[in-house]
């Protein structure tokens, strides 16, 4: 009888992680930064309990288009090695359109709470968000060109734009020069983590660039991409920012510069992984870096 009930528990643990692993909470809460900073940087004023009600909007927005993404892919998920155990792919929880409405419900809902609570503007940011990463990367560009990703990158800067809005509608230059460079970062990011898994998209037929141009090209492509991306975060030094910004800019500029050269030098799995991993040291560097400057002025 004990056995029973410990298995029972397994088991409803299990299907619970199944679960949240379909909203990428990970990809959610970085989005929810994004949006949090946008409100930092934006001189005026919203309430404490409007900041929080925007953060869990983009949240819960960002984790209903990243969870369609998975129930929408189940199919080419299977060729590939870093999503090939995910739960629609295994079968451990049904693809049934039952789903889709859970999906639709939370975007729903994040959206309308934003917008009663926040304001339109702000709610329709959010909404911008999931609806490019769910519908125009996911559904309509993934499988049909190598910009992709350069288009289905709007959404990360659609949630430096909500947080924005929640503070002024009216936010003057620096939150669209923050959500130009999230739009900068997003390529050079994801094509490095592609070059990785170069063999894994071509199988799953998905034109990423490395699979159309190949991986030195796209190499290449990724270190003029980190250039303009390290050059346009220190835009916001000269249209406000102060010095703290400047140097976490520089910083993590440098630092994804230097690893995306290498990898242009020379195109493996370990290179490429380097660089990954360091565009997410250099958004890290330029967000905590704009969130700290902005409370010491």
């Amino acid at each position: 009888m004990n056995t029973v009930v410990v298995n029972t528990d397994r088991s409803t643990a299990r299907i619970a992680r199944d679960v949240l692993s379909l909203f990428k909470l990970r990809i959610g809460f970085l989005i929810m930064v994004t949006a949090v900073v946008g409100y930092v940087v934006t001189p005026g004023h919203a309430s404490a309990f409007q900041v929080i009600v925007l953060a869990l909007a983009t949240l819960v927005s960002a984790a209903a288009a990243g969870a369609f993404n998975h129930y929408h892919e189940h199919r080419s998920d299977q060729f590939m090695a870093r999503t090939r155990k995910r739960p629609f792919v295994t079968g451990a929880l049904p693809h049934h359109p039952a789903w889709l409405l859970l999906f639709s419900t939370m975007l729903l809902g994040a959206v309308g709470l934003a917008w009663q609570v926040v304001n339109a503007q702000a709610a329709i940011f959010v909404f911008l968000g999931a609806f490019f990463y769910a519908i125009v990367y996911t559904v309509w560009l993934k499988r049909r060109s190598w910009m992709n990703i350069v288009i289905g990158g709007l959404s990360g800067s659609f949630a430096v734009l909500a947080g924005a809005a929640a503070a002024d509608p009216q936010f003057g230059p620096l939150p669209w020069l923050f959500a130009f460079i999230l739009f900068l970062w997003t390529p050079p990011h994801f094509w490095s983590l592609a070059i990785a898994g170069r063999e894994d998209y071509a199988a799953a037929g998905i034109p990423m660039l490395p699979v159309v141009v190949g991986s030195r090209r796209a190499a290449k492509l990724v270190f003029v991409s980190t250039l303009a991306l390290a050059l346009a975060s220190l835009a916001p030094f000269w249209f406000g920012a102060g010095p703290v910004y400047l140097i976490g800019a520089l910083l993590g500029g440098g630092w994804f510069v230097y690893k995306s050269w290498q990898l242009a030098q020379v195109q493996t799995r370990k290179t490429a992984i380097a660089s990954f991993l360091a565009s997410l040291v250099q958004l890290n560097a330029v967000l905590v870096a704009a969130c700290v400057d902005a409370m010491l002025r």
